[in-house]
């Protein structure tokens, strides 16, 4: 690939730009912006369940209780194991592989199909 050279006309352009761009990048610097955050009222509901405590441990770190709570009140059991281990592999959730099944069967019985709250349950 053969480039041709820039006419005068093109290049006086091309300064003029790269001259106005470092003007302006000067005059405003970049700078860190602070952002002050509500506190996190959101609580997973307490529980006796050992996957109450994994899920205190290994969710709570990366998002909020109410990440759980907006999921839908009627998911089974396959859908909260798929979640969990997605949270895992990919998103890389750095809990054991054998955390996986208390957290599930917590959120099953807390959030899901399987807890007293759902419709599924109260059929």
């Amino acid at each position: 690939m053969t480039t041709k050279p820039l006419t005068p006309i093109c290049a006086a352009i091309v300064r003029t730009a790269a001259l106005g761009a470092a003007a302006i990048a000067m005059a405003h610097p970049a700078q860190a912006l602070e952002i002050d955050l509500p506190a996190e009222t959101a609580l997973y509901k307490q529980s006796d369940m050992p996957g109450y405590q994994l899920t205190l441990q290994s969710c709570l770190m990366c998002h909020s209780a109410q990440y759980v709570q907006y999921q839908p009140k009627t998911s089974p059991r396959t859908y909260w194991e798929a979640t969990v281990k997605k949270m895992k592999h990919p998103f890389g959730a750095p809990f054991p592989d054998s955390d996986i099944p208390a957290i599930v069967d917590y959120l099953t019985k807390t959030y899901g199909a399987e807890s007293a709250t759902s419709g599924a349950a109260a059929k």
